[in-house]
């Protein structure tokens, strides 16, 4: 089944949008002298001036309006839309064989055309020089890096001003994806640390409380390793909540159960490392008997998640096994927790993942439990790589965090 989407703009900072199959119009506004595109279902909550054509997908339609505020307003935005996604692959931030490379998104993108899930939008852009950033475990930086990663950041929050505007004229808004790198949660105040330059999903937070007047925010991250920056980023915060999932003892050493945060913001912080060799029945567990509860006690306005596809089995750098059905699991159950608590305003944030193949199989599966297609998990995990996951281990911490955070 054919899901079309068209990239908005030229700039390397492509946003997208994946709506249900029917008869299409393709819309086009500008701002800022950026022409933006997207494709539309047949309802629209405005017109506007337009001429049109027909092609395979039906009407297409051209919108020579000009808009002048910041972010997708509500008027462009399709009451049909059940994706929207920002790609900024930072092309030339790259060096040959380290795990973040230019491979990642774009990787992520073929695998979306190959689906059938949206069309290409990426071109590939020449390496101008490397160096790599002392103490930040191993960062680099080339001559655009500072621009891309300036990107990365403007494309997390351009989503949540697509979200939140959505959520104005829609009680089913699209989910929102940030297909963008450098990765972020690592970022400290300091500078850049584990890859991550700036730190997307903190900027985001802070951006939709203070543009946007949503007062609580709620952090998933579900990347195998400790989001440090987003973590200290909000420690004595009592309107964000931070929660993170990741492998005990891997890189940075940070994220102990017992930090919970301070002041103010004690208790708004939940850490919960879990041993290596934590799966699909682990997470699934976690997912339903901590973050449910906990975002249900907090009563989001919105809903962030540092999206890290370095679980899976195959990843180099982490020793889970969760497999590509289980990313189709939490963003199923994400879009939903979403949908109950905060109007369905969630975006997500591309954080890590290193192996090519199950990192783009990964954030397929994510697009379809979006679009409320059946998983095809089932097609690529071989479950002859699994092993036998540590689950009274899961189960304890599970109890422990509960009695430190009293639910």
């Amino acid at each position: 089944m054919e899901l079309p989407a068209v990239c908005l703009g030229p700039f390397g900072c492509n946003l997208l949008f994946c709506v249900r199959p029917h008869n299409y119009s393709h819309k086009k506004y500008s701002r800022n002298g950026i022409a933006f595109k997207y494709i539309d279902g047949p309802k629209y909550i405005e017109s506007g001036k337009e001429h049109s054509s027909t092609s395979v997908r039906g009407t297409i339609y051209c919108s020579n309006q000009q808009e002048k505020n910041v972010g997708l307003p509500s008027d462009h935005i399709p009451v049909s839309a059940k994706v929207v996604y920002a790609a900024a692959p930072a092309m030339s931030h790259n060096q040959e064989s380290h795990p973040e490379c230019n491979s990642r998104v774009t990787a992520i993108l073929t695998a979306l055309e190959k689906m059938k899930l949206t069309s290409k939008a990426m071109d590939q852009a020449s390496e101008k020089g490397l160096i790599f950033i002392d103490g930040s475990g191993p960062t680099y930086a080339t001559a655009t890096t500072f621009q891309e990663s300036l990107l990365a950041a403007g494309a997390g929050i351009s989503l949540v001003d697509s979200v939140v505007a959505a959520s104005k004229v829609s009680k089913d808004p699209p989910v929102a994806f940030a297909l963008i790198r450098p990765p972020g949660h690592h970022a400290i105040p300091k500078g850049a640390m584990g890859f991550c330059v700036f730190g997307n999903i903190a900027i985001a937070a802070r951006y939709a409380q203070r543009m946007h007047g949503l007062k609580r925010v709620f952090i998933i991250d579900f990347d195998v390793h400790h989001g440090n920056g987003t973590n200290d980023a909000f420690y004595e915060d009592p309107d964000i909540f931070f929660l993170s999932t990741h492998q005990a003892g891997s890189y940075p050493g940070t994220g102990k159960i017992d930090q919970i945060g301070c002041g103010r913001g004690e208790g708004s912080t939940l850490n919960l490392p879990l041993p290596g060799g934590s799966g699909d029945t682990a997470m699934r567990t976690v997912f339903d008997e901590v973050i449910v509860p906990c975002a249900q006690r907090f009563k989001p306005d919105i809903i962030l998640v540092s999206a890290g596809y370095d679980a899976h089995l195959l990843d180099p750098l982490a020793s889970f096994q969760f497999t590509t059905g289980t990313y189709y699991m939490l963003a199923s159950k994400i879009k939903q927790l979403a949908k109950d608590l905060c109007g369905g305003r969630c975006v997500f944030f591309l954080e890590g993942g290193y192996n090519l193949s199950s990192l783009s199989n990964s954030v397929v599966e994510s697009f379809r439990a979006f679009l409320g297609e059946r998983s095809l998990a089932a097609e690529l995990d071989d479950p002859s790589y699994l092993h036998e996951e540590p689950l009274n281990k899961v189960k304890q911490l599970i109890e422990k965090v509960k009695h430190i955070h009293s639910f």
